[in-house]
């Protein structure tokens, strides 16, 4: 589906079978730390209480995404630090907030990422097994720029083993171009509907291996929407 689908769809879920947006990124969390699990058990070949594993999140519901699946990582004994963008004049969503909150009272290691600690986060991702992209998600426009352009820089120099949450960073979700600064995924785990742009020949070899995860939107509406 399209971006714009994506969101007709989400809307649908909401307005029309009741399941709120905080329900889809709590299924959304719990969906890609299942599969982040099967990653480390086959691919890094170490169970998940044995990794340190990084998380960049963005500002929006995709950083919230990656917020709810570092609360899952950090309750099955993973060692977690999360580097989210920090928010802007107009502070983050609803759903960011709320989610930031239950992920401080988990303990979990957060750093507020702007201009002034950026070059701490290479040093700090040194010992890390794994990097989760949430940074951007479908509804991110153009080119990535500023704190998140540096994070992206820093992920894919890092050369450790990534995954991307719904579309890697800096990817078209509608036609899978980039501008050249994206994240080159080992593994996308795109939530609930395949994104038309990571279907595309030509972004095959930036996405890694695709899954589509249920994340919980009714039958009847996948079913519609194939």
């Amino acid at each position: 589906v399209t971006s714009e689908k994506m969101k007709y769809l989400d809307k649908k879920a909401t307005m029309e079978y009741g399941i709120s947006e905080e329900t889809l990124m709590e299924n959304a969390g719990k969906a890609l730390y299942e599969e982040i699990k099967n990653f480390c058990r086959d691919k890094i070949k170490k169970n998940i209480d044995k990794l340190n594993i990084s998380v960049f999140c963005g500002r929006g519901n995709n950083g919230g995404d990656g917020l709810v699946c570092s609360r899952y990582l950090k309750e099955n004994g993973a060692n977690v630090k999360v580097f989210i963008v920090a928010p802007s004049e107009k502070g983050y969503g609803e759903l960011v907030v709320r989610n930031l909150e239950k992920a401080k009272k988990c303990d979990i290691d957060i750093q507020l990422t702007d201009f002034n600690n950026i070059n701490e986060v290479s040093e700090k991702i040194k010992n890390s097994d794994l990097i989760i992209d949430a940074l951007l998600g479908i509804s991110a426009i153009g080119k990535p720029v500023s704190i998140v352009k540096r994070l992206i820089q820093i992920a894919n120099k890092s050369s450790k083993p990534m995954i991307a949450v719904d579309i890697p960073s800096g990817l078209s979700p509608d036609t899978g171009h980039h501008s050249g600064v994206f994240i080159k995924a080992d593994l996308t785990l795109t939530l609930g509907f395949a994104k038309t742009g990571l279907m595309a020949a030509h972004a095959q070899k930036n996405i890694g291996t695709l899954k589509v995860l249920d994340i919980g939107y009714p039958k009847e509406l996948i079913e519609n929407n194939k």
